[in-house]
C-alpha cells in the first residue's frame, strides 16, 4: 500500500455507501468508468464471467498479490543495488520514486483504457507488463533499472485503478468482503516479498538480480490465471454506453472543489510517508547496526500489520458522520512510529514497525473511504478517485527522493525523518478539513 488506486467503493464501507449515494442520482459505476451502463453485449459477457466465480476469484487474488510485491521486494536490497551501480543516496531513492511517479501517470490513463478495451484485457496486459518490467529492472544497466521501474509503476497503476471497480461491478452484494480479500492479498504479497528478498538472494545464489527477478514468476502465474477472463469477455470493446445523470444534472468538476483538493492532499501526503518508509526503512535500520535479514523481516512485519488498520478503520469511518477522530488517530500513530525510528531505531524497531503499520494501513483505508463519503454520487466519486490518485502519487513520488537527498547532504537520517514529521502535521491539518461531513 498499496499501496493501492482505487475507484469509489475501494474501502469496505465505501462499497455500501457509494451504492446508496448513487441511487437514482446516477448510474452504477462500471469498472473505472464513470457514468456508463453496459450494452447488451457487455451484459451478456458479464453474465458469462460470473458463471465462473471461482476462476474469477483466483484471478483477483493472484493479481492482487502482485500489486505491491514488486515495490516491497526492492527496499531490503537497495544497499546492494546502490553498490553495484555506484549510486548516491539521491540516485538510489529514484529506484523507488520512479515507479511511484508512474503510479500517478498510469492512474490518469487507466479509466480510458478500461473503457476502450475492457477491464479484463487491460488487467491481463498490466500483469504481462509488470512481469516484463521486473525482468528489465535486473538487466546490467542503470538505465534498465530505472526503465524497468517505469514499466512496473505503470502496470501497478492499471491494476490499482481497475481492480476495485471490477470487484464492485461483479460482486455488488459482496463488495465489502471482496474488497477485504483483495486488500488482504495485496498486503500479503508485499509482506512476503519484503521478508523473502534477502533469503531469496542467498537461496538462488545470484545476488540481488535473482531475488528481484523471481517476482516476474508471480506476475506470469497471475496472468495465466487471468487469461480465461479475457477469453470469456472477448468482444466487450464498446461494452458500455454513456449514461446521463438523472434530472440532467451537470457533473461536478472536482478539480475546482476545495473539498476535493483536501481529500486529494490527504491521499498524497499519506502515500508520501508510506513510500518513504518503503524506500528507506530497511536501510535506516541497517545503517544503525541491524543485519540485513532482520531488517527485512521487520519491514515485512510492518507490511503485515497494515492489514489491521486497513480493515478496521474504513469500517469505523463508514459509521461516523465526521471522520476527524480517525484522522487524529492514524496521523498520531505514524508520527509516533517515525519519531521512535529517529530516537531508538534498532532498540524499538518492532514497536515502531507496529505503530507505523497500523497507522499506514488505517490512513490508506481512510483516504479511500473519504473519496466515497465526500462524493455526492458515483460519477463524482470516480472523478475524485482519479484526481486523488493521479495527484496523490505524483506528490508521493517526491518523498523517497527528498529523503535520500537530505540524507546524502547531512549524513544523518534525522533531517529526513523530521521532514516526514512535518508531512504528518500537514496531513493532520488537511485531513481534519477533508473529514468534515460534507460532499463535493
Amino acid at each position: 500500500m498499496s499501496t493501492g488506486a482505487r475507484t469509489s467503493g475501494a474501502g469496505p464501507s465505501g462499497a455500501r455507501t457509494s451504492a446508496t449515494e448513487a441511487g437514482a442520482a446516477a448510474p452504477v459505476l462500471v469498472d473505472a468508468e464513470a457514468g456508463v451502463r453496459p450494452s447488451v453485449t457487455g451484459a451478456a459477457a458479464r453474465r458469462a464471467l460470473l458463471a465462473h466465480p471461482v476462476l474469477l476469484l483466483v484471478g483477483i487474488v493472484l493479481a492482487s498479490l502482485n500489486m505491491r510485491a514488486a515495490l516491497a521486494s526492492v527496499a531490503p536490497l537497495v544497499g546492494e543495488m546502490s553498490a553495484a551501480f555506484g549510486l548516491s543516496a539521491a540516485a538510489s531513492s529514484l529506484v523507488t520514486s520512479v515507479p511511484v511517479l508512474f503510479l500517478g501517470a498510469g492512474a490518469a490513463v487507466a479509466p480510458w483504457l478500461g473503457r476502450r478495451f475492457g477491464a479484463e484485457r487491460v488487467l491481463f496486459a498490466a500483469l504481462l507488463l509488470l512481469g516484463a518490467g521486473v525482468l528489465v529492472r535486473v538487466l546490467p544497466s542503470v538505465y534498465a533499472l530505472y526503465g524497468g521501474g517505469v514499466l512496473v509503476g505503470t502496470a501497478i497503476a492499471l491494476l490499482n485503478v481497475l481492480m476495485p471497480g471490477l470487484i464492485k461491478r461483479d460482486f455488488p452484494d459482496r463488495a465489502a468482503a471482496m474488497t477485504s480479500v483483495y486488500t488482504g492479498a495485496m498486503i500479503t504479497g508485499a509482506t512476503v516479498a519484503a521478508a523473502a528478498a534477502v533469503p531469496l538472494e542467498k537461496a538462488l545464489g545470484g545476488g540481488w538480480e535473482a531475488s528481484l527477478g523471481f517476482w516476474s514468476l508471480l506476475a506470469a502465474v497471475a496472468a495465466l490465471a487471468w487469461f480465461p477472463q479475457v477469453l470469456i469477455a472477448r468482444g466487450r470493446t464498446g461494452h458500455a454506453v454513456r449514461a446521463v445523470p438523472a434530472g440532467g444534472a451537470r457533473p461536478v468538476n472536482v478539480w475546482r472543489s476545495a473539498l476535493a483538493w483536501q481529500v486529494t492532499l490527504f491521499m498524497g501526503l499519506q502515500s508520501l510517508w508510506t513510500y518513504v518508509l518503503i524506500a528507506w526503512m530497511p536501510t535506516i535500520l541497517v545503517d544503525h547496526g541491524m543485519d540485513r535479514s532482520t531488517a527485512g523481516v521487520v519491514f515485512a512485519f510492518n507490511n503485515l500489520v497494515q492489514v489491521a488498520g486497513a480493515f478496521v478503520v474504513p469500517l469505523l469511518a463508514g459509521r461516523m458522520r465526521s471522520q476527524r477522530p480517525l484522522i487524529v488517530l492514524v496521523t498520531t500513530l505514524v508520527a509516533a512510529g517515525y519519531a521512535g525510528l529517529m530516537a531508538a531505531p534498532v532498540q524499538g524497531a518492532w514497536l515502531w514497525s507496529a505503530l507505523l503499520g497500523v497507522g499506514q494501513g488505517g490512513a490508506v483505508g481512510l483516504a479511500l473511504t473519504l473519496i466515497v463519503l465526500r462524493s455526492g454520487d458515483a460519477v463524482t466519486a470516480a472523478g475524485l478517485s482519479g484526481m486523488s490518485q493521479t495527484v496523490g502519487y505524483l506528490l508521493a513520488a517526491a518523498g523517497p527522493l527528498a529523503a535520500g537527498t537530505l540524507h546524502q547532504a547531512t549524513g544523518s537520517w534525522t533531517p529526513p525523518i523530521c521532514a516526514v514529521l512535518g508531512v504528518c502535521a500537514a496531513a493532520l491539518a488537511v485531513g481534519l478539513l477533508a473529514a468534515r461531513n460534507r460532499t463535493v
